[in-house]
């Protein structure tokens, strides 16, 4: 089902990024245009344009995502600098209305959809594992540090945003980092942050574009899709297939919707209740391998088993919050979800 949700969720994911990128930009390209045609013309470009990178060659590639990866770090710690800068909030704070304690367990875990879609693709870094030296023990540690230091920069600029906006700045705003600047130092700030949180938020559909067609490759291995999936250019090292296949999954969903909100409240449904299952197999396996004595190298992780336990439940209330909040979405969500066992199960047959 982790193979499935690459298939499926990891495209409408990136997707959704690259439509949150685009809200930043579209007031400058297309100031009079209606907004949801332009953000789908500027996620259409920008795919085309990352996709002519990535099939130029994996070097390629790479060097763009450094360079954007660099704006993209240079922009959050400059906006962390406008938390000593800022002046007050021009906003007045809102009287709060006291809420139930259902109401409050509810926003609780509503809560959690962004944020973890936010915090998502720690599971991306086991794409990698293959070109990375001592996998074992370098990606935990990367991981571990990559994870501590994303968590410090974003609640950091979290609070500068709260800090420069207040309560209804954020509540009202679709593309904060660049309100910041323009509180901060006027319109052509707003327009220079603009364009750089669009080149940064490229960086992860870069990102994603170059991981998940490895798992392609995965699956293609162990013959659950077609060999096509292997065939890799000898010159540029590129999966040509692979690449092409998710490029156009993520197409394909910027036809549907340009929606930042519709494709969250789906991806979420859809990722947790796939992680739920994938994490679940971890009692499975561990209970096998123990029959036979735990062979050697087995990987073994500390917490076991409370920490999956931890992770299954909280992945399932995030489930439960999208349920409640979106019946619609949850519902294509599952029907997806379910889909992928029917065609696991084509495809072996095919493929064997």
């Amino acid at each position: 089902m982790v193979n499935w949700m690459t298939v499926i969720s990891n495209a409408a994911s990136t997707a959704s990024v690259a439509i949150i990128g685009a809200e930043y930009i579209q007031p400058i390209l297309f100031p009079q245009m209606e907004p949801t045609a332009a953000i789908r013309i500027i996620t259409l470009s920008a795919m085309v344009i990352l996709y002519g990178i990535n099939m130029a060659g994996i070097k390629m590639s790479a060097r763009m995502l450094n360079v954007l990866m660099i704006i993209k770090i240079s922009l959050i710690v400059l906006l962390i600098v406008a938390i000593v800068a800022a002046p007050e909030p021009v906003d007045a704070p809102a009287e709060l209305t006291p809420l139930t304690t259902t109401d409050w367990l509810k926003a609780f875990w509503l809560c959690f959809v962004p944020v973890f879609f936010t915090y998502g693709g720690y599971q991306q870094t086991m794409n990698f594992g293959s070109d990375i030296p001592n996998a074992a023990r370098t990606m935990p540690r990367a991981i571990f540090y990559g994870i501590a230091i994303i968590l410090s920069l974003y609640l950091l600029v979290n609070f500068s945003y709260f800090k420069v906006l207040g309560f209804e700045g954020l509540k009202n705003s679709t593309t904060l980092a660049a309100d910041v600047a323009r509180v901060l130092l006027g319109d052509y700030a707003f327009n220079v942050v603009a364009v750089i949180m669009f080149l940064s938020v490229m960086a992860y559909v870069n990102a994603s574009i170059m991981s998940n067609p490895r798992v392609y490759y995965a699956m293609a291995e162990d013959k659950v899709l077609p060999p096509v999936f292997k065939k890799i250019n000898s010159k540029t090292q590129v999966q040509e297939f692979a690449v092409s296949v998710f490029v156009g999954f993520i197409v394909l969903t910027l036809f549907f919707s340009a929606s930042f909100t519709q494709v969250l409240s789906y991806v979420m449904f859809f990722d947790s209740i796939s992680l739920v299952t994938a994490s679940a197999a971890i009692f499975i396996l561990r209970h096998r391998a123990k029959k036979q004595g735990d062979p050697a190298g087995i990987y073994k992780m500390i917490g076991y088993p409370w920490m999956p336990a931890l992770f299954i439940v909280v992945y399932t209330l995030v489930n439960i919050s999208v349920l409640v909040s979106n019946p619609q979405a949850s519902l294509i969500g599952f029907v997806l979800f379910l889909s992928g066992y029917p065609l696991y199960r084509i495809l072996v047959k095919l493929i064997n």
